[in-house]
């Protein structure tokens, strides 16, 4: 074999070795590159507990529970599962109940979420593309209006 050829052969090899690992690395990481997950997600998928994640949907009304020592209890819901939501500190000013949120932090069971970042909507039409998607499966959407008023 020619010099150039040895050389090629290593060039090839070499491209071939970074090609397998960038693979491998996106292979294991394409569960985790979604951005959040919605509560029927949450559920379909069985996550064990103490795995982080961002979960996204509507603040369920009437599920706001408030305590002195900056505690917050709430659901997240998109109309067909719910998650339960432990917080603690201070909540978005745009934080309420039947608004769009998204919560990040440690699954704490199949239904419960201990938050240590709450993100709220930035403006009236903020809503997760999957939490519009549920509605409009189950009905519930109308268009232009505020989906937040039962």
């Amino acid at each position: 074999m020619t010099r150039r050829g040895r050389r090629l052969a290593l060039i090839a090899a070499a491209l071939a070795v970074v090609g397998a690992a960038a693979s491998l690395a996106l292979y294991a990481l394409s569960d985790s590159i979604v951005f959040f997950y919605s509560p029927s997600e949450v559920a379909a998928k069985a996550l064990a507990p103490g795995v982080r994640l961002r979960v996204g949907g509507l603040v369920k009304t009437g599920s706001v529970m408030k305590s002195s020592d900056e505690r917050v209890a709430f659901v997240v819901t998109d109309g067909a599962h719910d998650l339960k939501v432990s917080y603690q500190g201070l909540l978005p000013d745009l934080f309420r109940e039947g608004q769009g949120v998204v919560a990040e932090g440690v699954l704490a069971g199949s239904d419960q979420l201990h938050a240590e970042t709450i993100l709220a909507k930035h403006d009236e039409r903020y809503m997760p593309r999957e939490v519009v998607d549920a509605l409009k499966k189950e009905g519930r959407w109308r268009e232009g209006e505020d989906v937040a008023k039962p």
